[in-house]
């Protein structure tokens, strides 16, 4: 089993968890929880404490529908909440598609770029991180959030997203970026139904062929709510499939995924341990 290592970034020889902060008032998952910038800091805090190993701050929801936010709004929301946590020594991701914001982000000390339209919402993008020098995260996208259920089409989901991703990657890499920091992101849920999801999930193994560390980020989505719905067929509320979410994280750190991108941390933390044991114990 490969064991991934990522510059700058932390390495525990384990997958890595990233806990998510939603500097938002719309997130699908937690409401506006942590609009306030000083709340923000306070739960990115927490998530460290829990166990988180990188913290995301995301200023611009990418839920199914949302529209999206101007670029002076988005930096307002998340560069005093990166800036700060950084200050306390935690390693800090942007979640964000615009490259004004991820060097803005980078400025206020974060180290890592997750960027959910892989290069393809901003053309600059991939030359900002470059000239960084921080990894970056390419997930797998068809386009904005208003958008992206029409293009949940696919004949074979695991071999056309594995396509998809190489193509971005032979782009960002042309435009400077190292290969060395180049993380691949299969995007769950974005285009993508819930059969989609459970299929690149049980190709995991096939998308790390590609030979780049994989983010996996399951968490409160839709697609676990569906599978866990009430007789009725109502779904689980967002918050009501965190452990549906765990089961996810164990089974894809078993498979060998650099990293979960999750909500709930300290369960996801456990699960990550449990999974390294389990494959210390078969080496």
């Amino acid at each position: 089993m490969t064991t991934w290592s990522v510059p700058g970034l932390p390495d525990e020889g384990r997958c890595l968890v990233m806990g998510v902060v939603n500097v938002t008032p719309d997130s699908f998952s937690d409401g506006g929880r942590w609009f306030d910038p000083a709340t923000a800091v306070r739960h990115g805090l927490d998530l460290v404490e829990q166990g988180a190993d990188i913290v995301d701050v995301g200023g611009e929801s990418t839920r199914p529908g949302a529209a999206r936010v101007s670029l002076e709004e988005e930096l307002a929301r998340v560069e005093p909440v990166i800036r700060e946590l950084s200050r306390e020594g935690v390693a800090v991701s942007v979640d964000t598609m615009r490259a004004e914001v991820a060097q803005a982000a980078v400025d206020a000390g974060a180290r890592l770029v997750n960027d959910v339209s892989g290069g393809l919402a901003d053309p600059e993008m991939p030359r900002v991180v470059a000239a960084s020098g921080v990894p970056y995260v390419v997930m797998h996208w068809r386009g904005h959030s208003h958008a992206m259920d029409s293009r949940a089409i696919y004949g074979d989901v695991v071999t056309e997203v594995r396509e998809e991703l190489s193509k971005r990657v032979a782009s960002v890499l042309a435009e400077g970026v190292a290969e060395s920091r180049i993380v691949l992101d299969p995007g769950l849920g974005f285009s993508k139904n819930p059969e989609h999801n459970w299929a690149l999930l049980a190709g995991v193994d096939q998308l790390a062929e590609l030979g780049y560390p994989l983010l996996i980020g399951a968490s409160r989505k839709r697609f676990l709510g569906r599978l866990l719905a009430d007789p009725d067929g109502t779904p689980r509320p967002f918050g009501g499939s965190d452990d549906a979410t765990l089961a996810v994280t164990a089974l894809a750190a078993s498979a060998g995924a650099w990293c979960v991108r999750v909500h709930d941390v300290r369960p996801n933390a456990d699960a990550v341990r449990v999974a390294a044991a389990v494959q210390r114990a078969r080496s």
